[in-house]
């Protein structure tokens, strides 16, 4: 059930969002350009249109545990596409860092164990090892031969490599690990 609201926290989400990106969700008119962008919406729970006005709202909790923010790929269509100039993909960053800070987990508990394994190969190798991604996935979710006719076609068209590709400097992407701490999903519960 809502809570009511009084006036002086009316806005308090949006303030928050506002506070730590720099962008006010009350702008957006509700046109929809973002959500019909998305290259992925067909795999929201909500679209990102209803992700702003949640903000509008002041629904913090349905938005915070949407699945939508964690599955944005920060694409920036969504961005590029606002008539208001609103930075979408810049917002769904905030409410991700506003989950970690609070320990705020995805609903669906697959979308935090890929969070998880994706960046831990970004963290290892400098960049994604897509077959390292796709067996450990595949095995944490116990669907081991969820794509294993696959593999043999994009091994085929040279897309797979047996061992993963390593940056020369690994350096640079450590500190950008430490830096960005904030902005990393917490590690799922087993």
């Amino acid at each position: 059930m809502p809570e009511i609201l009084n006036r002086g926290d009316i806005h308090a989400f949006k303030n928050e969002v506002l506070a730590l990106i720099g962008q006010d969700a009350s702008r957006c008119i509700q046109c929809g350009k973002c959500s019909s962008g998305c290259p992925i919406a067909y795999e929201m729970e909500h679209l990102p249109s209803q992700i702003l006005r949640f903000i509008q709202l002041n629904m913090r909790d349905k938005a915070l545990a949407s699945n939508t923010i964690w599955l944005c790929a920060v694409c920036e269509t969504c961005t590029v596409r606002c008539p208001e100039s609103i930075d979408i993909a810049g917002i769904m960053d905030a409410l991700r860092k506003i989950c970690r800070r609070e320990g705020v987990m995805p609903g669906d508990k697959k979308i935090a164990k890929f969070n998880e394994i994706f960046l831990n190969s970004i963290r290892g190798n400098g960049r994604v090892y897509e077959l390292g991604l796709v067996m450990k996935y595949n095995m944490a979710t116990a669907q081991p031969f969820k794509d294993a006719l696959l593999g043999p076609v994009m091994f085929g068209k040279g897309k797979l490599k047996v061992a993963p590709d390593k940056v020369q400097d690994i350096a640079p992407v450590k500190a950008a690990f430490s830096k960005a701490k904030t902005f990393i999903a917490p590690k799922a519960k087993e």
